[in-house]
């Protein structure tokens, strides 16, 4: 079976202007970055596809990620989007080996926004950087139209020291290499969609969102041989391992059975026509780990608070093309790809 899932679609356009859903993402995205943004600006680690750049500065490796958080609701069920852009860049440093030191914030304030609703938002940023251990050290402020904002939006920016000996990216994976993911999938998407549809649910949903770096820490004590991490935002793991599939050139292939989804998220999944596996999280990593330390990196997450619900999901394998696939209880196996923008619910 050849899984070739490599894109040669043209840049998203319609009458000349940009044709994205609203919030963007997916495989429209993913080429209009390739095709218009890598080209642009050509970095010195475009190439490794990361979530964070490696800067040489002074004989020190420095890691450097940025991103943007137009979550609606901006409070909703485990967090709210001051915590989620905390933990979503620390995240960013923490898959790249690096320890997060420094964040930024810029902060898109619409017009009439409740002062009350600002200062919580605030409080909460303050709190998940104390709790994280880094510092929020600089920021900008811009106030639009009223109705031009949806209350806020948040860009952040973020700092962080690579450990030594890490060098991490989607290049390094290799065909027998372990698939681990640090907990069940879904829940910080779901559990928006839920709050904004209306949904009544058995229980009550909630975000996953946490910092990683205390988990990806712990590996690197361990000394593990680990060839790629990536926190599972925007896309979840579908477009995850869809990315560094493409970009290793090699095949995965998951056990449908491994992958940990509550029964909640499943069943707000299916009343929502999504698939669990595509739908954000914002305290979740896939870990490419080589099978002779695998075991050992499996028990390492599960003793840590964040990767309890750790699990082994499935593995690289060599053969012709490149791609992701599950293989059903039914012993076939079901393609994935990236969704298309307008199917990626604007959850982070």
């Amino acid at each position: 079976m050849n899984l070739d899932f490599s894109s040669n679609c043209p840049l998203p356009m319609e009458g000349g202007r940009v044709r994205l859903a609203h919030g963007g993402g997916g495989r429209a995205m993913q080429n209009l970055l390739e095709k218009l943004f890598f080209p642009a600006f050509p970095g010195p680690t475009t190439g490794l596809r990361h979530d964070a750049s490696i800067l040489e500065v002074s004989g020190s490796r420095l890691a450097f990620t940025t991103d943007s958080y137009v979550v609606h609701p901006y409070f909703f069920p485990g967090g709210d989007i001051g915590s989620l852009a905390v933990h979503g860049t620390i995240n960013d440093l923490a898959v790249a080996g690096a320890r997060p030191l420094y964040l930024s914030c810029g902060f898109i304030l619409e017009e009439g926004l409740p002062l009350e609703d600002l200062r919580r938002i605030v409080d909460s940023m303050a709190h998940a950087a104390d709790e994280a251990g880094v510092a929020v050290v600089t920021g900008d402020t811009k106030v639009v139209d009223r109705g031009k904002g949806d209350g806020i939006y948040l860009n952040t920016a973020g700092v962080g020291l690579v450990e030594p000996g890490v060098c991490w990216h989607p290049g390094q994976v290799r065909p027998g290499d372990a698939v681990l993911v640090s907990g069940d999938l879904g829940r910080h998407g779901m559990a928006i969609m839920a709050c904004r549809e209306g949904l009544e649910l058995e229980t009550r949903l909630e975000s996953d969102s946490a910092p990683l770096w205390g988990l990806v820490e712990a590996l690197i004590r361990e000394g593990l041989t680990i060839r790629c991490l990536r926190d599972l935002t925007r896309g979840g793991l579908t477009s995850a391992l869809v990315e560094i599939a493409e970009a290793a050139g090699v095949r995965i292939t998951l056990d449908e059975g491994a992958v940990p989804v509550s029964e909640e998220v499943r069943g707000a999944c299916e009343l929502l026509g999504l698939d669990p596996l595509a739908v954000a999280n914002e305290g979740r990593l896939v870990a490419f780990v080589a099978p002779e330390d695998a075991p050992r990196a499996l028990e390492q997450m599960r003793e840590h608070p964040a990767g309890q619900g750790s699990a082994w999901i499935g593995q690289v394998e060599s053969g012709p093309g490149f791609g992701v696939a599950v293989r059903t209880c039914l012993g076939t196996l079901r393609p994935l790809d990236m969704l298309n923008g307008e199917q990626l619910p604007r959850i982070c």
